[in-house]
């Protein structure tokens, strides 16, 4: 490992004053659990890294007057044990279950998994799915982003030197919309998705129809992606098994797999079927769930 500088933030307005100060150089430290292991392997060093672990203001999980706010610094484990995302989203504890080891989780951040940016990340899909912004905070100010515009490729995000991904917002407009996750990988715990898929949709009970359902892929590109034509399928489509199968099968054929080590791409292809109709055979059910609660 290259020696490097190293700045402890004291809080977000001196986090942000150093990333102005030190731009392209800088590298982020928060949960580490990447961080630490590229620093390690990798044959580059960061001129310095800023360590903004101890950011309280980055650590809160509230609803708002706009959505829910989910802090950058959330860890997995916190997502898991949180009433509100418990109450409002268990596809989300769902998918921070699948992360990793307990280590991982209890100091991996929501933020950091989302700027590593890797096609296989957990947490992407559902937040995708119900159709999450980011807060990007600077120098210049904070202004929030789609999270699909934040990745654009492996391992590369839409940030500029000096950002910092402070927060994470699902839309009021979707604050309790009934959402699945499911991930397939070639063992139960700590591996790598080989496919995951999330989705998210309300039910028009009058007329037992899919409304504004969203899909989202893991692990099939070179980023999370959405699968609008499976979504554009399903709007207004009754509700029902043939359906949810036929969505599953126009994603697939939106996806972009890679043939591997560890499986082909047409293996792939057959798994976000799969998993898609799974998704939503979830989304449904709690839906269905959601309605009985509020009329009981």
């Amino acid at each position: 490992m290259k020696a490097f500088g190293f700045e402890s933030a004291k809080d977000l307005a001196h986090a942000v004053a150093l990333l102005a100060e030190h731009g392209a150089a800088a590298k982020v430290l928060a949960g580490g659990t990447d961080l630490l292991a590229d620093l390690k392997f990798s044959g580059h060093a960061p001129g310095i890294v800023i360590d903004i672990s101890r950011l309280d203001e980055l650590k809160d999980i509230e609803v708002t007057g706009d959505g829910l706010h989910i802090g950058a610094l959330v860890t997995h484990t916190e997502i898991m044990r949180s009433p509100v995302i418990q109450d409002l989203f268990p596809a989300l504890v769902e998918a921070a279950h699948t992360i990793g080891a307990v280590q991982t989780r209890n100091l991996g951040t929501l933020g950091g998994n989302l700027i590593t940016c890797v096609p296989s990340m957990d947490s992407g899909p559902t937040l995708m799915a119900l159709e999450a912004d980011v807060v990007v905070t600077s120098a210049a100010g904070a202004r929030r982003v789609p999270l699909a515009d934040l990745f654009t490729g492996p391992r590369r995000t839409s940030l500029k030197p000096g950002d910092l991904l402070t927060g994470i917002v699902i839309p009021k407009e979707n604050l309790g919309k009934p959402a699945g996750f499911e991930k397939f990988g070639l063992r139960k715990g700590q591996a790598l998705a080989l496919v995951n898929a999330a989705a998210a949709v309300w039910v028009d009970e009058r007329k037992g129809a899919f409304v504004k359902p969203r899909i989202a892929l893991g692990a099939v590109a070179p980023t999370v992606i959405r699968a609008p034509k499976a979504e554009a399928y399903l709007e207004g489509t009754a509700v029902g098994e043939d359906a949810m199968a036929e969505a599953g099968r126009i994603a697939a054929t939106e996806a972009k797999p890679i043939s591997d080590f560890r499986a082909s791409a047409d293996y792939r292809r057959e798994l976000i079927a799969v998993l898609v109709k799974r998704s939503l055979a979830t989304a449904l059910a709690r839906a269905g769930s959601r309605t009985r609660e509020l009329v009981s």
